[in-house]
């Protein structure tokens, strides 16, 4: 399967933003296919719960497929997923979620959607970073560009070496503009690319993004 695992250092810092705006590129030039297998907190409509995540990211999508392909398992509650499948009487195994991220086109370049950051528990005995490792796609770790977030990006990206992943890059999501330079200083400490993403130059972060997708 082709595409990229999209994770992050927390949950809230981005990476559904992050993703939509690679979908909505990548899509100019190929078949794209976004997956979140899972998501909490999610709204009733009707009989249904209503994955606004997942709603985004298959709005960006050239070819939008049925909202349950793109994410199947939708809660209520607001928790980790391991807990809010768990209390809505549903067991998520890891099976599960790596069944939800296939698709049906071999050629289709796939955009998946963790939930929080790698060790976040997301399925029974089961964290982010195990779907990761099961479904073997190139990392996008997001981080927010604030204070902490040399450390933050320091720790997710040994937690993936720890686990063998290939990360790809690691994105700075530049909420507030400031003076922190976190971009500059990364670079003393890791050989992983890293690309600002900033709404005010979207232009140039799609650029290097498809670059690096392009080389893996």
């Amino acid at each position: 399967m082709k595409g990229v695992f999209v994770t992050g250092s927390n949950t809230g810092v981005g990476k559904t933003t992050v993703a939509i705006e690679i979908v909505r590129h990548i899509s100019q030039t190929r078949d794209v296919k976004v997956r979140k297998p899972v998501e909490t907190n999610c709204e009733l409509s009707g009989q249904n719960y209503m994955p606004k995540d997942a709603i985004a990211l298959s709005a960006a999508c050239q070819q939008q497929e049925d909202l349950e392909k793109v994410c199947p398992y939708c809660f209520e509650i607001e928790a980790s997923a391991e807990m809010a499948s768990t209390e809505s009487g549903k067991k998520l195994t890891l099976e599960d979620l790596v069944l939800a991220c296939m698709c049906d086109i071999d050629e289709s370049f796939v955009v998946v959607e963790g939930a929080g950051g790698l060790y976040s528990p997301i399925a029974k005995e089961a964290l982010n970073v195990d779907l990761a490792i099961e479904l073997q796609l190139p990392l996008l770790i997001v981080i927010r560009d604030e204070l902490g977030a040399i450390s933050q990006a320091l720790l997710t990206l040994e937690a993936a070496k720890n686990n063998n992943l290939t990360v790809a890059c690691v994105i700075l999501n530049v909420v507030e503009s400031n003076n922190l330079s976190n971009k500059k200083a990364l670079a003393a400490y890791t050989e992983t690319p890293v690309v600002s993403f900033y709404q005010g130059d979207l232009e140039t972060f799609c650029l290097e993004i498809e670059k690096l997708v392009e080389d893996g």
